[in-house]
């Protein structure tokens, strides 16, 4: 397996997307640049035909994604004690789903934010770009 400058190991995009879709608690973080600024925020998430999904409600993550602004999306799992670790970063654009059949497909996922019960937009990030480092 390949590493990269700083000796971590590479993963490919078999590897990242399984580490997606396997991460126990699908908590993320999305990224995106906000007036100039890059901004970063906690998200619930599930992988839906190869995308990264997260329900939302009326603000900057949905605004960013109907603008179609370029989104990163990051997971990560960290072990201190064994010095073991992964983090996968997904790049692309965003997009509501806004097709009733999608919609009614990912309100049958288990993707529930903490944050407002209100949170019944989802946004979809397509994948332009995944890659994934291991600490090991």
């Amino acid at each position: 397996m390949a590493r990269d400058a700083n000796g971590l190991l590479i993963l490919n995009n078999d590897e990242c997307v399984k580490l997606l879709n396997e991460h126990p608690v699908h908590v993320g973080r999305v990224a995106m640049v906000i007036d100039g600024y890059p901004l970063v925020l906690p998200v619930n998430y599930r992988i839906d035909h190869g995308t990264v999904v997260f329900r939302t409600t009326i603000g900057t993550k949905l605004d960013a994604a109907t603008r179609g602004a370029p989104l990163a999306f990051e997971v990560d799992d960290l072990d201190a004690n064994w010095e073991e670790g992964w983090s996968v970063v997904v790049q692309g654009r965003g997009e509501e789903v806004v097709n009733p059949a999608d919609v009614a497909r990912l309100q049958r996922l288990p993707i529930h934010p903490w944050g407002s019960a209100e949170a019944s937009r989802y946004v979809r990030i397509r994948p332009d770009k995944v890659t994934g480092r291991r600490i090991a």
